[in-house]
């Protein structure tokens, strides 16, 4: 939850790699307010409560991973009243909170009147959240970009959202079109924080302690979300919360019990608990300090990850 007057670190929610397990491990961390469940997508009909059971197993244990951290659920979808019908059936699951995505740029997505294709549709954006808002009892939040190609459409979708009855919205500062290519433009969601009044979560190319400071200078935000910083720098969310003020344990920096401690809240399956740690190496080599990644790319075992990271250090950022 999200309140004007207390700071909030956000753990992002990143589809195919923010799932039960990762977020029950980061959530030992103790750095993060919360986090947000990866997408459930509503097309053709609405969801039910097993399915959101299923995908965000938090709302079986108060909705919370068992490491305590709070998990809002999250969903996607273009038809108001399905989205609606799909909300209630998540609360009714045991969920604290209704996320609404309004950013994914997955082009089979967008093709499927889902995420930030609704930003070309500001009054659509509206009806849905408030259609939401009015289905369930719990907070309501939205997720948006900037716009589909032009950064300015922000202010419009920002103060649909709100009319809509949004609690807070969280703006991730690209369009749709740029994907994930820089630049950001912190700069917009400054702008809406001034206009509207909610809060506002703070998101996008937040690698290091500077660029956060940076982030929090140019938008004036008490409210931040870390996403792909957060692997790529395992030790952000930790540096981040105590800037904020907020609590947090001591934080791992050595990549090795890192690992390790994610593999503990997996499913057993090697192949697929292989594949996560590349994946996680990966975009630690690509946008953090992490310079092992071709040594260990083509291992076999997930022992070969572990007993190759070795004693390595994860830099301050």
């Amino acid at each position: 939850m999200i309140y004007p007057d207390r700071p909030a670190l956000v753990l992002a929610p990143m589809e195919g790699i923010t799932d039960a397990p990762m977020r029950a491990f980061v959530g030992s961390w103790g750095a993060f307010t919360y986090g947000v469940s990866e997408f459930q997508r509503v097309s053709g009909m609405a969801l039910s409560a097993k399915a959101f059971r299923r995908e965000a197993p938090e709302v079986l244990t108060g909705g919370k991973t068992p490491t305590g951290m709070p998990v809002q659920v999250q969903i996607l979808g273009g038809d108001p009243e399905r989205m609606a019908q799909s909300a209630r059936a998540a609360v009714a699951a045991g969920a604290w909170g209704i996320d609404l995505n309004f950013g994914c740029p997955a082009p089979t997505v967008n093709r499927h009147d889902g995420g930030a294709t609704l930003l070309k549709h500001p009054e659509r954006l509206e009806a849905i959240v408030r259609a939401v808002v009015d289905a369930v009892d719990v907070p309501v939040s939205a997720k948006l970009r900037l716009g589909w190609d032009d950064p300015d459409a922000i202010d419009e979708n920002a103060a649909r959202a709100v009319a809509g009855g949004a609690a807070w919205i969280t703006i991730h500062a690209r369009t749709r079109n740029q994907g994930y290519r820089p630049p950001v433009f912190w700069e917009r969601i400054g702008r809406v924080r001034a206009a509207v009044g909610v809060p506002v979560v703070a998101n996008g190319d937040i690698w290091t302690l500077d660029d956060f400071r940076r982030c929090q200078d140019v938008t004036g935000c008490r409210h931040f979300m870390l996403g792909r910083g957060t692997l790529a720098n395992p030790v952000l969310p930790g540096e981040v919360a105590r800037e904020l003020g907020l609590p947090s344990h001591p934080y791992e920096t050595r990549w090795e019990p890192l690992l390790r401690g994610f593999v503990e809240w997996c499913d057993g399956r090697e192949t697929r608990t292989l594949a996560r740690l590349k994946g996680w190496l990966a975009m630690a080599a690509r946008h953090g300090a992490f310079d092992r990644f071709d040594a260990l790319k083509r291992s076999t075992s997930v022992a070969q990850i572990l007993e190759g990271v070795g004693a390595d250090v994860v830099p301050a950022g």
